[in-house]
């Protein structure tokens, strides 16, 4: 049985299995060894590290149950570090990359926003993350490969897009998404708007599944303009990346562009409860927040839309896919910038 402070001790030396596996991940290593053990000292070679550091550190993550060592100074991965092979259909290395450089520097600065209310990211980097990413194209690549790995969410099933006939994903990154609601639904032609590295990462994505003639790329920031021409709008987890008044800006400038009878759809995890790890990375990196389903309805009536329907996947656990269906209210939303931000 652990005792609290064996308890404690290993909770506290967390940070260091994690910058292990980073540091795997970073020299390559799993890619090294997708065809079976080799010797430290050819992987050393191979990848320009020190024999005996990195002997140290293999040594370490076989303790660890994350490499095996089939023979004395041979190692061989494990199906954990498995997934830390790079361009495999369920590889994490985009993730490992973000975590172990982006949020670990990040929540080594944790005391910024106890403190000062601005992210640990802006306080590293200079400047906000996704202003960092704009300028920074290499990390956004990274960045958006991290993302576009991440669960399309099933709630997304359940929207009747029958009688859709232009589904605009805004914020949609690499398009994973809008990619699956154009498969799913042949009928329709779609609309991505995002910053200019995701989009050309989604070009590729689209014409690998012979979509390429079905969907209009847009560059851009929502933060200026939405497209316009679509009767469905999307925004998949994109509201919660940000505090309620940029929230509410987003919303203005996509009810802007809607046309009288235009759908909006919401998806978010609709937390039940406010304790997640979830939110502690955000709150090093972001200036937003997870929402209930209570606090979206505001945000949504406040920027001049009428809530329809609101539904969840399941019941229970504390992030909860769900999905909010709104349309734009009686006020023509044409002739309205962005709402300043309620009190909500």
């Amino acid at each position: 049985m652990t005792t609290p402070r064996g308890r404690l001790l290993s909770i506290l030396q967390g940070p260091s299995v994690a910058q292990a596996c980073y540091a795997l991940a970073k020299l390559g290593i799993p890619d090294l060894l997708a065809d079976g053990p080799r010797p430290v000292g050819e992987l050393a070679e191979a990848c320009g590290a020190q024999p005996r550091a990195l002997h140290r550190l293999l040594r370490v993550l076989v303790y660890l149950d994350l490499l095996e060592q089939p023979e004395p100074g041979s190692f061989a991965l494990t199906p954990v570090t498995e997934l830390l092979r790079s361009g495999t259909p369920s590889s994490m290395h985009g993730t490992a990359m973000i975590y172990g450089e982006d949020v670990f520097r990040s929540l080594a600065e944790i005391m910024h926003p106890l403190l000062h209310g601005r992210s640990g990211f802006e306080k590293v980097n200079g400047k906000p993350i996704y202003d960092y990413l704009n300028d920074n194209v290499e990390a956004a690549r990274t960045f958006n490969k991290s993302m576009s790995r991440n669960h399309i969410p099933e709630i997304i099933d359940t929207c009747d897009l029958a009688g859709s006939k232009v589904v605009i994903d805004v914020g949609g990154g690499t398009g994973r998404l809008l990619a699956q609601v154009l498969t799913d639904n042949p009928h329709l032609r779609g609309v991505l708007q995002e910053l200019p590295t995701a989009v050309e990462q989604a070009r590729e994505l689209f014409t690998d599944a012979g979509l390429a003639d079905r969907v209009d790329l847009v560059p851009g920031s929502f933060f200026d303009a939405v497209p316009e021409g679509g009767d469905t709008y999307i925004l998949a987890r994109v509201l919660h990346n940000w505090n309620d008044a940029n929230a509410l800006t987003i919303l203005g400038r996509v009810r802007a562009a809607m046309e009288p009878g235009g759908r909006l759809l919401v998806v978010e995890d609709l937390v039940t409860d406010d304790v997640n790890l979830v939110d502690l990375l955000m709150l090093v990196q972001l200036e937003g927040h997870d929402r209930t389903e209570e606090e979206y309805r505001a945000l949504l009536h406040a920027a001049g839309f009428d809530v329809l329907d609101a539904r969840r996947l399941t019941d229970g656990p504390r992030h909860v896919p769900g999905v909010i269906e709104a349309t734009s209210n009686a006020r023509d939303s044409r002739k309205n910038q962005p709402p300043n931000s309620p009190h909500i």
